[in-house]
């Protein structure tokens, strides 16, 4: 039995145009010093015209430009001693310390696609939808941005126009936790004594930031327990850290807000989120599961918002926390949070908890059967539920390092069932798709369904991104005889 899978002719290419503003500080605190003294030395008027062939060039470019130059400069304002100066002058400053960084400029790839929260306005049999993408720019360093659709009922894509402008979020400075949950994460990674038990003594259940440091403060850092106390401080600050907040502003369109690394866990990437609209109890939750990568170890992470403005990021713990590729369910099951992974690094398991932060129970699901896969396997996003089961999306490597899209039909009330599987590939890279940065890879982070329509979004080695379609219950039954 064949399939049939319609390629769609929209592209998604790299633009090294979409860039953000970074702060630019050299490591020397003298050269810091010596560029503000440079700047201090020249006459008002200079000042005025270097401004403004500033703001000629690059305000075009950035839709608050002198409010950036006048963040980073609060940034190292310490290294102005007590001197008068105009607004000018302190932009300029900024302005040495910022430089644009091109988030695209090596790849746009590995999307995710989600439908949108807001479905009004639409014509009957039209669908909203977000598109995530990971970005990746000058260190190879990724990040995450968004695109938007709408899909009519044939499966025809119309995409949203995209803005100029390209900003990141803005971090939030005292962020909210969970006593529990914190207490949880530190005893998992092995901090647990009295010292904590001191700290955690003085704080609610629900805290702070600001809060936490000032429990901090009042732990007596006594000679004989000097290295175990600050270790124990270090991992809590690190947790911290590792666990934040960040939020856009309402005028910032979904296209233009990036998700850039913050935290020492990620410093080096945000790589391929797999996001999922939750429900539990009619409450719609987005989550997106991610790899952080900071240069030499990963981490999976997830992300959590309700309208694409807030985003709550935490680290996932636990002992099955663990490699790259892990996906939600998008709803419960049997009263459990349930998870997709890949554990041993080329087979299939599947995860169970009561708790959406901790993940320790694993069951292996399938490894690699047929040639297409014998190297490993891993899904491609979150499980899509229909009457006939959930459909998993899968990506397997063969020889020559080849990735390729399948799927599996597991079953809808114990999805460690297979009820089917493809043993051949439902997408291959062909020839326009094989070249690229990684060649010989088509790659997906998640597919949605509308009316009897599968679309899947996916990369094609590592350089670009399109559309497929495949009729939902064509697949089910291909898979069923597969």
């Amino acid at each position: 039995m064949t399939l049939t899978v319609n390629r769609r002719q929209e592209k998604f290419t790299a633009d090294c145009t979409r860039v953000i503003t970074k702060p630019y500080f050299p490591t020397s605190a003298t050269r810091i010093s010596t560029i503000i003294n440079r700047v201090l030395s020249l006459p008002e008027e200079t000042i005025t015209i270097e401004l403004f062939g500033l703001l000629e060039n690059f305000a075009y470019r950035h839709r608050n430009i002198l409010e950036i130059f006048g963040r980073n400069f609060n940034t190292i304002k310490q290294f102005v001693y007590k001197v008068e100066m105009t607004d000018q002058r302190r932009a300029l400053i900024g302005a040495y310390f910022t430089h644009e960084y091109s988030i695209q400029a090596a790849a746009f790839f590995n999307p995710s696609l989600i439908p949108h929260f807001d479905q009004s306005g639409l014509k009957p049999g039209q669908l909203r939808v977000i598109i995530s993408f990971r970005s990746t720019g000058e260190g190879h360093i990724s990040s995450l941005e968004f695109r938007t659709a709408v899909i009519d009922s044939n499966g025809v894509i119309t995409m949203d126009p995209v803005s100029r402008y390209a900003e990141t979020g803005k971090l939030v400075e005292n962020s909210s936790y969970e006593k529990d949950i914190f207490l949880m994460k530190l005893a998992e990674v092995g901090i647990k004594n009295t010292y904590v038990d001191d700290i955690f003594d003085l704080l609610q259940k629900k805290f702070r930031t600001a809060e936490l440091n000032e429990a901090i403060k009042t732990i007596d850092l006594c000679p004989g327990k000097y290295t175990e106390v600050t270790h124990s401080i270090a991992t809590i600050q690190w947790l911290v850290e590792s666990n934040y907040e960040l939020e856009f502003q309402l005028t910032q369109k979904l296209n233009e807000r990036v998700i850039f690394p913050i935290s020492s866990n990620e410093r080096n990437g945000i790589e391929d989120a797999r996001f999922v609209k939750f429900m539990d109890d009619g409450k719609v939750t987005y989550y997106a599961t991610y790899t952080a990568y900071n240069g030499t170890n990963i981490a999976p992470q997830l992300l959590k918002t309700d309208d694409f403005l807030y985003f709550k990021i935490s680290t996932l713990n636990g002992k099955a926390s663990i490699n790259k590729g892990m996906a939600l369910f998008p709803r419960k099951i049997n009263g459990k949070y349930m998870m997709i992974s890949r554990n041993d690094g080329e087979s299939l398991y599947i995860m169970a908890s009561d708790n959406i932060h901790s993940w320790n129970h694993t069951t292996p699901l399938r490894g690699p059967v047929y040639p297409w896969e014998f190297m490993q396997i891993g899904n491609c996003g979150s499980p899509l539920e229909t009457p006939w089961g959930w459909i998993l999306m899968t990506h397997g490597v063969g020889p020559m390092r080849q990735y390729a899209i399948g799927a599996l039909l597991l079953d809808l009330n114990d999805p460690s069932i297979i009820i089917g599987a493809s043993e051949t590939p439902i997408l291959t890279p062909n020839a326009e798709e094989r070249e690229g940065y990684v060649p010989n890879v088509v790659y997906s982070c998640g597919s949605l369904i509308h009316d009897d329509t599968l679309l899947i979004a996916y990369a094609m080695s590592d350089s670009r991104s399109g559309f497929a379609t495949v009729s939902v219950k064509e697949l089910v039954d291909w898979l069923k005889k597969s």
